[in-house]
């Protein structure tokens, strides 16, 4: 949801500047928008605007004006210069303090209402011409986030097709796995001494109970699907940030479950590959609709 779009247009002798900017955010926040006092009026309409083209992300938006033409600089009101340097003039009198020219200017110069400023107005056309900015702004504004998701949408790909890849891996280990576990079964009865008598049937329903709740061909099974779902889900035209969070979500529930039947060191590596390109995953989620 991170974006950026800026767009300018010039009219009656001003250049009229936008500048859209957004981070991730779970809903929509127009937190920041700033304009010149004399658009202030269409603030609402600029919000409604903003708010029909960006779902999600926290959006700034700065417009701003300058001069496209050169223009007289302001004068000095003579009367109320005269005024301040009377009164100044009166004090230093009163209290017999020295005075100097240069710093006294200096001073009345920064004084209120010392310069006659012409007041701004709103010229004819410059309403639609700043509607029109804001338009261009969010077009550039959506062209950029259409670039970027079009990167993270590969990346995201990729991420998930390395887990399917690395979910693959885990085949080989698995027969490996379970001869594992019953060896350590019979050498532990075994240390138990000659003494001990095992029935061989009961021993072998015991056995097949105790590699069931091992047996993780449940969990490949979904976490496969939820990775086909993820990137179909991510294909769609419609938006999906929500939903992939979902399915994120269910995925990493899989790998926790195979992590946790695992009872195998490679096995367990690769969980491990698996947890981390999956908060990877989860990271680049925040940046989608």
């Amino acid at each position: 949801m991170t974006g950026f779009g800026k767009a300018e247009i010039e009219i009656n002798g001003i250049k009229i500047i936008t500048e859209i900017k957004s981070l991730n955010s779970k809903q929509l926040d127009i937190s920041n928008l700033r304009m010149p006092f004399v658009y202030k009026e269409k603030e609402l309409e600029i919000r409604n605007k903003l708010a029909q083209s960006i779902q999600r992300g926290k959006v700034d938006c700065y417009v701003n004006i300058e001069k496209a033409t050169s223009s007289s600089a302001p004068t000095i009101n003579r009367d109320v210069f005269k005024s301040y340097l009377d009164q100044i003039m009166s004090i230093a009198g009163d209290f017999n303090m020295p005075m100097q020219n240069e710093p006294i200017l200096q001073t009345i110069l920064k004084l209120p209402e010392i310069f006659n400023v012409q007041a701004q107005e709103v010229g004819e056309g410059e309403f639609d011409a700043l509607s029109s900015c804001i338009d261009m702004a969010l077009n550039n504004f959506n062209d950029f986030r259409c670039q970027e998701g079009k990167i993270t949408e590969t990346d995201l790909i990729n991420r998930v097709s390395l887990i399917s890849d690395l979910l693959n891996q885990v085949n080989p280990f698995e027969a490996e796995r379970l001869e594992t576990v019953r060896t350590r079964i019979r050498e532990n009865l075994e240390k138990l001494g000659k003494d001990v008598s095992v029935d061989k049937n009961r021993f072998e329903q015991e056995l097949v109970y105790y590699i069931e709740k091992f047996d993780v061909n449940e969990e490949k099974i979904r976490l496969a699907n939820h990775c086909k779902y993820f990137i179909d889900t991510l294909k769609e035209d419609e938006a999906a940030g929500r939903k992939l969070g979902f399915i994120a979500q269910e995925m990493g529930r899989e790998i926790n479950t195979l992590g946790s039947k695992a009872n195998h060191t490679e096995i367990q590596k690769l969980v491990v590959c698996m947890k981390d390109e999956l908060e990877k995953i989860k990271e680049q989620l925040l940046n989608i609709l």
